[in-house]
């Protein structure tokens, strides 16, 4: 029964598949035979078509992607010139970790820091980033922020006068006012007995300040635009200032200080690592320890 019915399916699929001899004339000479006309696309199957090829995923976003900028690697204490790299890498928006150099313990001599920094002073930076995407460190405060200036094109001009202007005031914290202010707070804290060194070096303060007053009578910043010469110097005004309350002598510059100080950037690299020195302070004992490792010191 099964073949019958294989072999009837077979016979009607072989009538349908030839035509008859009668239906395939025309019943007249006048008439033509239609001609179908092609068929057209199912409109579902190109619906799917087309959705299939909106599905296949792009890569040229994935291409695209950059990684965010590694952190820049900053040792340091808080003190003026430390300050000075916090408070630009803050105002560059640069990501960067703090790596504690506690100078009253010694952290300077050693060798890993030594590698990075020769003449054993903080701040010094590694920057993962450098040049040609390879790691760069750099020490000493003056050529870090001329570094960070180059790296971002921020606060240190491309145009040599105006640079020039910079670097003429970065230079003179770097060889005075932070020298001197240094030494000035060395005598008077250390060795205030000394009257030839308090006095020598509380004048020498004055009369950098007076030098900046003069300069400040008329723009608001020392190279007219605020720069990486401004950054420098806020540090060693406000230890300045504490001097006999000497900053009320030169009123363009506590202006300038205050202008500075309202900052956020400025506010904000001053606060970096403020709780390491304090907790230094308040420790007599390693402010005694801290004397004999900074004072003294001769080459080996």
């Amino acid at each position: 029964m099964a073949k019958a019915d294989a072999a009837a399916s077979l016979g009607i699929q072989a009538a349908a598949a030839k035509p008859s001899s009668k239906t395939s004339k025309p019943k007249n000479k006048n008439e033509k035979t239609k001609k179908q006309p092609p068929a057209k696309p199912a409109p579902k199957l190109a619906a799917r078509t087309k959705t299939s090829v909106k599905a296949k995923p792009s890569r040229a976003p994935e291409e695209t992607k950059t990684s965010p900028p590694k952190p820049i690697k900053l040792h340091y204490w808080p003190t003026p010139n430390g300050w000075k790299i916090a408070i630009m890498l803050e105002e560059c928006g640069l990501p960067y970790e703090v790596r504690p150099v506690n100078i009253g313990k010694g952290d300077q001599f050693q060798p890993t820091f030594l590698a990075i920094a020769p003449n054993n002073r903080m701040p010094a930076i590694v920057d993962p980033e450098g040049p040609g995407g390879k790691s760069i460190s750099v020490f000493e405060s003056g050529a870090i922020l001329q570094y960070l200036g180059r790296k971002t094109g921020k606060f240190y001009p491309t145009d040599e006068r105006k640079r020039v202007a910079v670097d003429e005031w970065l230079f003179w914290q770097v060889a005075g006012l932070g020298p001197n202010t240094g030494q000035a707070g060395h005598f008077r804290n250390y060795a205030p007995g000394n009257a030839y060194g308090v006095k020598r070096y509380t004048d020498e303060v004055h009369r950098l300040l007076g030098v900046m007053n003069r300069r400040l009578a008329d723009r608001l910043f020392l190279a007219d635009d605020y720069s990486i010469a401004d950054m420098a110097c806020i540090g060693w005004v406000i230890a300045a200032a504490r001097i006999d309350g000497m900053i009320e002598d030169f009123p363009n510059v506590k202006a300038w200080m205050e202008r500075l100080r309202a900052r956020p950037a400025v506010t904000k690299g001053l606060e970096t690592g403020k709780q390491l020195r304090e907790a230094q302070l308040n420790d007599p004992k390693a402010q005694e320890t801290a004397r004999k490792i900074l004072f003294g010191q001769r080459g080996k």
